[in-house]
Order: structure tokens, then sequence, then C-alpha cells
């Protein structure tokens, strides 16, 4: 099992820089205006490209069903692991990813971008937050997975794939730092770690409350986080 997985390792940062190196030569011969803006912004270009490679990877290990048993083998572990006396802590996390919380927070903070005159971050946030939320409905219809069904659980709506909570929080979470990042540098690493603090604890609560698989969740973020990234460059390569 180890070898299948530093086997796969090696795949996934194979097609990563084979994509790389296709982008590369791509806006060297047609585009090469963008040559400045994407070594620029090389991190981002290079972390979404890490992000999409892996979503594809666990979207299809979902779709074939090769995700099954360490789906369940994990998910398993983390309600032996966490104590029940922290249930109503997850139970609070997993509300800061509902919308009720996402909503109010997103069109406030772009409200405020927007008096602030960061019309880029305003953009980027609102347009992160709106496409991740169409993206999860189109997602859940088209896969149409079973949620777990280990233990008792409350009910949430739509299909386990992807974990809708996650990849908004990812999408919006990513978008603020991003958005933190260009108008305060020095914020960067407050902005990050909150950034990974928040999608992290909201992914570990959908398993903790057993609604979602794991394969849901790091999907789910993957897919969110890739969104603002992809959305940042994208736009700062109109200007160019």
């Amino acid at each position: 099992m180890l070898l299948e997985a530093l086997l796969d390792l090696c795949k996934l940062l194979l097609v990563v820089y084979s994509l790389r190196l296709a982008l590369r030569t791509y806006v060297q011969s047609a585009h090469p205006t963008w040559s400045a803006p994407l070594a620029r912004r090389r991190l981002a270009v290079l972390l979404a490209l890490v992000l999409a490679v892996i979503a594809i990877k666990v979207v299809e290990d979902v779709l074939t069903g090769e995700s099954g048993i360490v789906d369940g083998t994990i998910l398993l572990f983390v309600h032996r692991s966490v104590p029940d006396n922290l249930t109503d802590f997850f139970q609070a996390v997993t509300f800061t990813g509902s919308s009720s919380v996402l909503l109010p927070l997103t069109v406030a903070a772009t409200v405020a971008l927007l008096f602030a005159r960061r019309r880029f971050e305003a953009l980027l946030l609102a347009t992160s937050a709106t496409s991740a939320a169409a993206l999860v409905y189109l997602i859940k219809i088209a896969v149409n997975r079973e949620r777990p069904a280990l233990w008792v659980t409350d009910w949430y709506w739509g299909s386990s794939f992807p974990s809708g909570h996650t990849l908004v929080v990812a999408a919006v979470a990513t978008a603020l730092a991003l958005s933190a990042n260009r108008a305060w540098p020095r914020a960067r690493p407050v902005a990050i770690g909150t950034a990974a603090a928040w999608i992290g604890l909201v992914a570990l609560s959908r398993l903790v409350l057993g609604v979602h698989w794991p394969t849901d969740v790091l999907a789910a973020a993957c897919i969110g986080a890739i969104l603002p990234l992809a959305l940042s460059v994208a736009l700062d390569l109109r200007h160019a």
C-alpha cells in the first residue's frame, strides 16, 4: 500500500510538472505579455495546478468506487477518536460554513472592500463565493453520492459529494486571504493561517458529524481553493 501511494504521488507530481510546462510553452508562444504576470503569481499558479490534479484524482476514485474502503476506515477512526463532548464545538464550526454565516459575511466584506476602493478584491470575493455555491449545486446533482450511514446523524440537503460547507468556506477563506495579502502584505501569515485553520476545521467537522466521506471534504477543499486562485490570476492577466 505504501509503494502504491508513492507511485501515485510520483504520477501526480509528473502531471503537475507537465501541465506547468505546457502552460509556460503556450504563454510564451501565444500570449507573451502574460509571462510577467504569471511569473509574479507562479506560486498561486503552481498551487492551483497541484490542487486541480488532486481534485481530479479524488473525483476519479469516487466515481469508480475505489475510495470506499479508505473512506470508511478514516471516517470510523475520526468517530472513535473525537470525544463526544466536542460534538457541540464541531456543530458550531459547521455552522460557520452555512449560508446563514457565509452570505452576510461575503456581502459585508464585499461592500467594505468597495468602500475601501479595493475593486479587484471585491470582485474576487463575490465571484468566488457565488461560483462556489453554484458549483456545489451542479456537482451534487451530477454525482449523486449517498451520504455515510455509519451512525445516526442529522439530515442535510443534497448528496454527499462534494461537501458544500467545505467547498464554499474554502472559496471564501482563500479569497479573503488573497485579498488581505494584496491590500496588506504584512498580514499574509495571519491571513493564510486563519484561512487554512477555518477550512481544516470545517472539513473535520463534517467528518466528526458523520455527514460526509473524507474524499467529499478533500475534493471540496481543493476545488474551493482553486476558484479564487484561478480567478485572481485570470484577473491579473486581463490587465496585462
